[in-house]
């Protein structure tokens, strides 16, 4: 019996608000692939990533789903120790006085800090775990540190323990580099290179094509809620067609598996 997919979406109707993002969706990304996505500002991909995390659901209709690795419904704390999702926004909803420790024990409760009873739920093995991961990060020495105290790179890497410590197969990955410099940006996607080769599923969800690691294999370009292209990398990610889907010219190069965009040429 084969294996059920990572994610599966089908004629799926997806509002986000009083926005209707996505009209009858049909996405399939299997396990054991690395995904990139792609698109302009409004194309879908925020809403996209929130479906997959379960904080918007479809419209309910005849043949018309969102599974996750075969299942319609999830207990969001059992989703997690499967799926580990990083993101800009996520970070910025920390109180800047958490400290690491507490940024990553979070991720087995599935919270925003440990605050007040749910304190009384950390136990040992939490925190023993949760120091591992710093150490494998490379930030034990910050556990008692405060946000505010570190620099973007430490936070964001705090941020990757929280999605880590419940060792998931998947990593979904919301803009991983925004806000860090050239130095903390290539060590971020360093480790996620180091993931993604020892056996991690990983889901890109960038603006960047820099930030695309040569493991990707498929991008998924969205424009205004469909699915413009969706192929292999080097296929997609061609001038034409990401001229046409962001109405500017650019133009691709490629250099040691990693992809740049520059603009074209002026007519």
């Amino acid at each position: 019996m084969s294996e059920p997919a990572l994610i599966e979406i089908r004629n799926a109707t997806i509002w986000r608000g009083a926005t209707r993002v996505f009209d009858n969706l049909n996405l399939t990304i299997e396990q054991h692939e690395r995904v990139a996505v792609l698109g302009p500002n409004g194309s879908g991909k925020t809403t996209l990533l929130k479906t997959i995390n379960r904080e918007l659901y479809p419209v309910i209709a005849d043949d018309s789903f969102v599974r996750i690795l075969g299942r319609d419904q999830w207990n969001v704390w059992d989703l997690r120790r499967h799926i580990g999702i990083v993101s800009d926004d996520l970070q910025h909803r920390y109180a800047p006085k958490t400290t690491a420790i507490e940024v990553v024990v979070s991720g087995f409760h599935s919270s925003i800090g440990v605050h007040g009873t749910l304190a009384q739920r950390v136990n040992d093995e939490q925190i023993a775990r949760a120091r591992e991961t710093l150490a494998v990060l490379g930030i034990a020495d910050l556990a008692g540190t405060q946000l505010r105290s570190m620099s973007t790179g430490q936070q964001r890497r705090c941020l990757l323990g929280r999605a880590l410590v419940h060792q998931p197969q998947t990593l979904i990955l919301d803009e991983p580099t925004t806000g860090l410099d050239f130095a903390a940006s290539f060590d971020y996607l360093d480790r996620i290179r180091d993931l993604s080769s020892r056996g991690c599923n990983i889901v890109l969800v960038t603006h960047h094509l820099s930030e695309i690691p040569p493991e990707v294999k498929r991008v998924i370009v969205l424009q205004e809620g469909r699915i413009a292209a969706d192929g292999p990398k080097a296929d997609v990610l061609d001038s034409t067609l990401l001229s046409a889907v962001y109405g500017t010219k650019i133009r691709i190069r490629e250099i040691d598996g990693y992809f740049l965009a520059y603009p074209g040429a002026k007519t």
